[in-house]
């Protein structure tokens, strides 16, 4: 069975690499559309800048939207307490990256502690 050859939109990622950055953002919803159509951040051209020299690239621009060049690479996303690491893949294109970089830990609860609990005097601590 062949693997299924990635579309966005009816385009192939070659076909979207070929595209300047006006047409790319016609392909887009209106809200991610209208950010593009403004023109890049300050913060925003750093970053591509520094993607097509080398691999890697710390960045606190998490409103930047996932663009078809960005594809391959590896960008360290911060979270608000450190920089996770993240491999653009072709399916992330036109997300930011802060929606792909959780900020909050999952809330995993436990048995409660001593004095939690009325019954929590009777339990023994080991």
């Amino acid at each position: 069975m062949a693997k299924k050859e990635f579309t966005y939109r009816g385009k192939t990622l070659e076909e979207l690499k070929a595209m300047t950055l006006k047409e790319f953002a016609l392909l887009l919803d209106s809200r991610r559309r209208r950010t593009l159509m403004r023109g890049l951040t300050h913060p925003a051209k750093v970053l591509l800048k520094k993607l097509e020299k080398k691999d890697n690239v710390k960045t606190h621009a998490r409103y930047m939207i996932v663009l078809p060049s960005m594809v391959g690479k590896t960008i360290k996303v911060y979270n608000g307490k450190e920089f996770v690491s993240l491999s653009i893949v072709p399916e992330m294109i036109g997300l930011r990256l802060g929606e792909l970089v959780i900020t909050r830990k999952p809330v995993s609860h436990s048995s409660p502690g001593v004095g939690a609990t009325r019954s929590s005097s009777n339990l023994s601590v080991r």
